[in-house]
């Protein structure tokens, strides 16, 4: 099973100094996660100070756009 949380926790370690949001988009990068799941670990992970609420719609969208791009897109 592929966990989002496991993978976050792997980016953070490795990059300490890195934002809990851009921790997450690398996290996700290319895994194919739905938009439901993404915006639950969302909740769950993101530093609320790393967004603003009026912005969370937005973000959750290009999070899901970043999980869902092909490989060959990303190079």
């Amino acid at each position: 099973m592929r966990s989002i949380k496991r993978r976050f926790e792997n980016v953070s370690r490795k990059n300490p100094y890195w934002s809990s949001y851009i921790c997450f988009a690398e996290g996700i990068k290319g895994q194919n996660f739905n938009k439901k799941i993404i915006y639950f670990w969302f909740n769950k992970l993101i530093d609320k100070t790393d967004y603003s609420k009026t912005d969370k719609r937005v973000l959750v969208e290009q999070l899901w756009l970043i999980s869902n791009q092909p490989e060959e897109s990303m190079n």
